[in-house]
């Protein structure tokens, strides 16, 4: 597996304490009718120390919410503000989440878990607070394949389901309830910073910067950065970096995210929050997730456009406390970096060894190109050009001059690559809501860990120190 997780000791710490007073608030879970266990994260569980509790041990604390030892006596829902869709909005917060735990692993990394679907808290406005069986399955779904793929993902932690009937607009209902822990390195996202701005918090947001660079820490900006000693520009090449690549990410994945607000931004740079996702069935830059993204704001080809535009809110943001030319600065490194993190990226999954921003860009291009006038799958295109093998015309020029990285693994032999188009994950589901039949979720996530494996381990996201992320 990519970057596999490595075993650890559970390590309870809760840093987040120090800010709590005015970053959260103290929650209870929901009393929910019925708690049974649907997905456990064993190999995640592993990297945290919590991989031998029993289902029923499992179930109290990820089903009911009992604490974990050591740890947050209370979850917290966490207070942001956010623009979505481009538009602001100072009445959301965590509405059906919270902050379980935090703990570190083997790396001294921080992890958080937190959840999705757990019940009503103060920023739920009208919602209920819940989430369905079928959100849970997606997410599943979602993070395995983006985590095979190499993309620096929150992990689908744990699946409960709940016993209630949901009434939801956009599927069948009554439909099936449930609750998810998701494992992340933080749950700090740009939202977050932007409700200090819109309150004058001067001084939170000193202590949320400097809660960023500790927890989340990575390297200096570069020796002729303006400012590079100020804790906020800091975080904010941090930021850029971490964006930039994330964007690349998704791109090379061929993965449409769908909800790209800057409440769903993560200061870490790590995905998260799956909703109306899709990976493609063409490769087309105006293909969109979400049925109600109705102008394109977040389509494929857009992603990179739309990060680019979120740090731009968490620069205004940081103005509180930073002068602007700065902050700039660090904005105008986004474009190149994002070509750089495309390139590399793009060589890793076709196991070719990168020849630099220009040649993998003319690479790039090429590809693009071909995929764009073949209409090919993109999941088949990476697959069927893997080490260079079976390309055609001038992919097959440009692919001469690269170096094949060595596969040994089965999966390069086989007749066909995993996937995970819409079709697929709508027969996953249909499965279980019809016949409560998980076997072909189980069977998906194992192959999809199995392709994991053949790709070897995944380009280390940038603005991480080395073992300090995904």
């Amino acid at each position: 597996m990519p970057s596999a997780p490595k075993p650890a000791e559970y390590r309870p710490e809760t840093p987040i304490t120090q800010l709590a007073d005015w970053l959260g608030d103290e929650v209870r879970a929901a009393d929910f009718p019925q708690a049974t266990l649907r997905f456990r994260n064993d190999r995640w569980a592993a990297a945290v120390g919590l991989e031998g509790l029993s289902d029923e041990d499992w179930v109290r604390h990820f089903g009911r919410f009992e604490a974990l030892p050591d740890n947050l006596p209370k979850p917290l829902a966490l207070r942001y503000h956010g623009h979505q869709f481009r538009v602001y909005n100072p009445e959301i917060g965590d509405g059906r989440g919270f902050l379980f735990a935090q703990m570190r692993d083997s790396s001294g990394r921080l992890l958080d878990l937190g959840t999705k679907g757990s019940g009503q808290t103060p920023w739920s406005r009208d919602g209920d607070g819940r989430l369905t069986l079928k959100g849970g399955v997606r997410e599943i779904l979602a993070t395995e394949m983006l985590e095979a793929l190499g993309v620096n993902t929150s992990k689908t932690f744990s699946i409960v389901e709940t016993g209630e009937e949901l009434m939801r607009g956009d599927e069948p209902s009554p439909t099936r309830s449930s609750v998810m822990t998701r494992l992340s390195h933080g749950h700090i996202r740009i939202g977050t910073f932007q409700r200090l701005l819109a309150l004058e918090e001067e001084e939170h947001m000193r202590q949320l910067v400097d809660y960023c660079l500790t927890q989340f820490p990575g390297p200096l900006p570069p020796d002729d950065a303006p400012g590079r000693d100020e804790p906020a520009v800091r975080l904010m090449h941090l930021v850029v970096e971490r964006m930039a690549d994330l964007a690349a990410s998704w791109m090379v994945a061929g993965f449409v995210h769908g909800v790209l607000n800057t409440d769903n931004m993560n200061i870490s740079g790590e995905s998260f929050d799956y909703g109306p996702w899709r990976f493609l069935q063409q490769w087309k830059p105006g293909f969109t997730a979400a049925y109600f993204d109705h102008a394109g704001l977040y389509a494929f080809g857009r992603q990179p456009e739309a990060l680019h535009w979120n740090c731009g809110q968490f620069a205004i943001a940081l103005r509180l406390i930073c002068d602007a030319p700065p902050l700039i600065a660090a904005m105008e490194r986004f474009g190149p970096l994002y070509m750089e993190a495309v390139g590399r990226r793009w060589c890793w999954r076709l196991g070719i060894a990168s020849r630099g921003l220009e040649e993998d860009g003319k690479l790039v291009g090429a590809c693009e190109a071909s995929m764009a006038a073949s209409g090919e799958q993109p999941d088949a295109f990476f697959y069927s050009l893997r080490g260079g093998r079976n390309a055609e015309g001038d992919l097959a020029a440009i692919l001469a001059g690269y170096e094949a990285v060595g596969d040994s693994h089965d999966y390069w032999e086989e007749n066909a690559p995993e996937s995970m188009l819409i079709d697929e994950v709508e027969a996953i589901w249909s499965a279980i809501d019809e016949r409560d039949d998980w076997a072909p979720l189980h069977e998906k996530v194992s192959r999809l860990r199995r392709m994991g494996e053949a790709h070897g381990d995944a380009p280390v996201p940038c603005g991480h120190i080395s073992g300090n992320s995904i």
